[in-house]
């Protein structure tokens, strides 16, 4: 069982019901029926991630133009080395990508994933 601050679950479920259109469109058009089972706006340690597959170890997170300026880069990148220290493998991917190369995006998830559950 995954560890988290219990403290996160009110603004977890807030995100859930406010997803941004990027995270609604992946949600909605690939990780929801994908055949891992997939959580979004969950907690994970002291972070709330945009989309959990525990089977997988895998989170996948979707940047803003927020998370372009340096302060948030160092943000960032702190909470992928702590996330990636238990274990798990954090994806990033721009908003835009979800736009522009949708397609792209939800293949490479999808590869990882098995990848990471067929232990390769």
């Amino acid at each position: 069982m995954r560890e988290y601050q219990q403290a996160n679950t009110p603004l977890a479920r807030q995100l859930r019901k406010n997803m941004t259109p990027w995270e609604r469109k992946l949600w909605y058009r690939f990780l929801r029926t994908h055949t891992l089972r997939w959580q979004r706006q969950t907690p994970v340690g002291r972070y709330i991630v945009d989309f959990y597959c525990a089977k997988a170890k895998l989170v996948v997170e979707l940047d803003g133009s927020g998370h372009y300026t340096p302060e948030q880069q160092v943000k960032d990148a702190e909470r992928t080395q702590e996330l990636e220290t238990v274990g798990l493998l954090v994806l990033r991917f721009a908003n835009n990508q979800v736009d522009y190369r949708f397609d792209t995006v939800c293949t490479r998830i999808d590869r990882i994933a098995r990848e990471r559950v067929e232990g390769r």
